[in-house]
């Protein structure tokens, strides 16, 4: 998540600085969770972060079954299938 923010931050055009003014959250709290310093934010502050930079969260349902190795290879074949230059 903190790649994320500090790319969505980038490309609006804000510094560090700016998005800690703007969400009353520490500079140094922002730097250590873009670079993963940081293991625990809070929902309240992820948020308000959240809401400067026009992001929004979204939940998944968390009994999804991840992909086997099967299904993986058959979408990378399919992939490929697709990228055909001539």
């Amino acid at each position: 998540m903190g790649k994320k923010i500090a790319a969505r931050r980038k490309e609006l055009g804000m510094t560090q600085s700016e998005l800690s003014r703007k969400t009353r959250i520490s500079r140094s709290t922002l730097d250590a969770l873009e670079n993963g310093r940081i293991g625990e934010l809070g929902f309240s502050r992820v948020s308000k972060i959240l809401l400067a930079l026009n992001l929004e969260l979204k939940l998944h349902d968390g009994n999804l079954q991840r992909p086997t190795l099967e299904e993986l290879l058959e979408e990378d074949r399919n992939d490929k299938g697709l990228d055909r230059r001539g």
